[in-house]
C-alpha cells in the first residue's frame, strides 16, 4: 500500500486550495479546464507557498520557494519569475485629497525583467474600508520575499 508522507500531502493540499479558488472566478470554461488540467499537472510536485487570484482578468499569481509563477488563461501562458528579480511598490495617497484615478493606496510587485516579460502584480483600493486588505497582501508579498 502507498503511504502518502506529509510533505507530499501538504503540497497536494496547497494545490487544491489554488485550484479551488480559481474555480471560483468567472472564466470561460475552456480557461478553467486550462486551470484544472495543464496548470495542475505542473504544479504536481512543487511546493506552493501561498496564491493570490485576480477576479478580474482571471490570472493568478502561485508563490513558490524562491519564485513566483504567473498564469494568464487568456492567453495559456504561465510566466516565471525568480524571486531575486523581484521589488514591492507601495503608493499610499490617503493624505492627498487630489489623487487624480481616485486610488487611495496601489501597491505592487514587480520584476526588473526584459520588456514585454514583466512582472506587474498590482493591489489597489478607492475606498478606507479596502486599505486593510491591500496591507494585508503587501505584508504577505514581504514576508515571501523576506523568506
Amino acid at each position: 500500500m502507498f503511504s502518502m508522507g506529509a510533505d507530499e500531502g501538504y503540497t497536494q493540499l496547497k494545490v487544491q486550495q489554488y485550484l479551488d479558488d480559481v474555480s471560483r472566478l468567472n472564466i470561460p470554461a475552456e480557461q478553467t479546464q486550462w486551470y484544472n488540467v495543464d496548470v495542475a499537472n505542473m504544479l504536481a510536485d512543487t511546493c506552493i507557498k501561498g496564491h493570490e487570484v485576480d477576479e478580474t482578468s482571471g490570472s493568478s499569481l502561485l508563490f513558490l520557494e524562491r519564485s513566483v509563477m504567473l498564469c494568464c488563461p487568456e492567453s495559456g501562458r504561465m510566466h516565471h519569475f525568480p524571486k531575486h528579480l523581484l521589488h514591492c511598490f507601495v503608493d499610499d495617497n490617503r493624505s492627498k485629497c487630489d489623487a487624480a484615478d481616485g486610488v487611495l493606496m496601489r501597491a505592487e510587485l514587480f520584476s526588473i525583467t526584459p520588456k514585454g516579460e514583466q512582472l506587474a502584480w498590482e493591489r489597489c483600493c478607492r475606498s478606507e474600508m479596502e486599505v486593510p486588505g491591500v496591507q494585508n497582501a503587501v505584508a504577505r508579498w514581504l514576508s515571501w520575499l523576506n523568506e
